[in-house]
């Protein structure tokens, strides 16, 4: 005997068959759906083939914003500032006034280069060994190699290169500031242009799962049509169709991240080989696997906004009257 306020045997059989045919029904939407997109191979592959490059298109531009901002890094965007001390400072004032500098708030560190190694790294290079060898004293200073700290804005850093350049000690001040500034617009101005394609590729995407179904809907007018007369739901008619608009998202997306990989592996060959002239301070790197798991599921969610949107106008005209 059950007790008071527990669930009937029959109310729970009712549920759970209420369950069953939602998933039945579900069931046989997704197989509907699937049949109809490979009874048309051609079309179905055309369409994930337009959806997944206008997809890639915006991936691809990512990818190479990111790594010219790793490139940037590695051929002088850093921010350190190169101060060159006045000749003949003895080392124990350049040791203090580099402890001084890594004192203040602004500066995360302060790098000693040695009259010495100057010198060796400049007999390294073609040419000058021989001219070096012929000096009696080493002619070069002392430099500070100042990095600022992390998150300074450009005005914080013009502020410690001013400060740097009042140094008593300070004989020249090298600062790449414009150079980095020009790289920092660009950069931003390249985020900007991967963000409004990516909208606009997005709804280009949108559209073309929208038209094709329609296409499907039209071609289907007089099952449509039966099924509406015997008093199916909208849901019901309309879910084979969101269920063809996911499988066209999720298979574009899958697309997109396969030309993406293939692109990656196109690049990876003659990017090394730059990195090898410039001695390995390049790198290549993709994009991360995080972010290429989430383009099929982004994209299917694509997919059925589309089939939703046209699936309920066209839905709704092609009811009768």
């Amino acid at each position: 005997m059950s007790r008071r306020g527990d669930p009937s045997p029959a109310a729970t059989l009712s549920a759970r068959g209420r369950i069953a045919a939602w998933r039945g029904q579900h069931a046989w939407s997704l197989r509907a759906s699937l049949q109809r997109l490979a009874a048309h191979p051609f079309g179905t592959a055309l369409t994930l083939a337009v959806m997944g490059f206008a997809l890639a298109l915006p991936l691809a531009f990512y990818l190479a914003l990111g790594n010219l901002q790793r490139f940037g890094a590695a051929l002088g965007e850093s921010q350190a500032v190169s101060v060159f001390l006045k000749p003949g400072l003895p080392a124990a004032a350049v040791a203090g006034l580099a402890a001084d500098l890594r004192a203040r708030t602004n500066v995360a560190a302060v790098v000693i280069r040695t009259p010495q190694q100057g010198l060796a790294e400049l007999s390294a290079m073609q040419g000058f060994g021989p001219g070096l060898a012929a000096l009696a004293d080493n002619p070069l200073p002392y430099v500070l190699v100042v990095t600022p700290r992390a998150g300074l804005d450009a005005h914080g850093g013009q502020t410690l290169v001013a400060a740097l350049r009042a140094l008593p000690a300070a004989d020249r001040v090298q600062d790449n500031s414009a150079w980095r500034g020009r790289l920092d617009a660009l950069l931003t101005l390249g985020r900007r242009v991967v963000l409004l394609l990516g909208a606009l590729l997005a709804l280009a995407a949108l559209l073309v799962v929208g038209n094709s179904v329609r296409q499907d809907i039209q071609a289907h007018a007089e099952e449509v049509a039966v099924l509406q007369l015997v008093g199916a739901s909208p849901g019901f008619v309309r879910r084979p169709y969101l269920y063809a608009g996911i499988c066209y998202g999720f298979g574009s997306g899958v697309v997109a991240v396969a030309l993406v990989l293939l692109l990656e592996l196109a690049l990876r060959g003659p990017v090394t080989t730059l990195a090898a002239a410039w001695g390995g301070g390049l790198r290549f790197a993709g994009l991360a696997p995080a972010l290429l798991l989430a383009v099929p599921f982004a994209a299917a969610l694509l997919g059925w906004l589309g089939a939703r949107i046209a699936g309920a106008r066209h839905l709704a005209a092609a009811e009768p009257h």
